[in-house]
């Protein structure tokens, strides 16, 4: 299994298509380290998910901590593992609507309906 690590190699991987699953830590502080991340992953289509801990993920490439992980390759005997995960991971993540928030809704305040109200 090929495991890369680093959130601007991980973009780079993403934005080529190269990765088979990204795992982000839901503890990231700032969070805006990551925010765009499930973003660009459901643009080009590659299959994310979250893990609870940082440090687990920093356990598995060696380091105390690590924001983001992608795997690449994995063994033969690992893909029918790896491709049900994914499939798993493509339904709870990326075609999951409820996560998708819409902001605003076309409600206005009080201070910009009075000035509507004016004109």
């Amino acid at each position: 299994m090929n495991i890369k690590y680093g959130l601007n190699h991980i973009t780079h991987l993403v934005e080529e298509k190269k990765v088979k699953l990204v795992i982000i830590a839901n503890d990231v502080d700032p969070i805006e380290l990551v925010v765009w991340l499930p973003q660009l992953c459901r643009k080009q289509q590659v299959p994310f998910c979250f893990v609870k801990n940082k440090a687990r993920l920093g356990t598995l490439v060696g380091l105390k901590t690590a924001t983001a992980l992608a795997i690449t390759e994995v063994r033969k005997e690992d893909a029918a593992e790896l491709d049900l995960y994914v499939k798993n991971y493509i339904a709870a993540y990326n075609d999951n609507l409820e996560i998708r928030k819409t902001w605003g809704g076309g409600i206005v305040g009080i201070k910009a309906r009075h000035k509507i109200e004016k004109k």
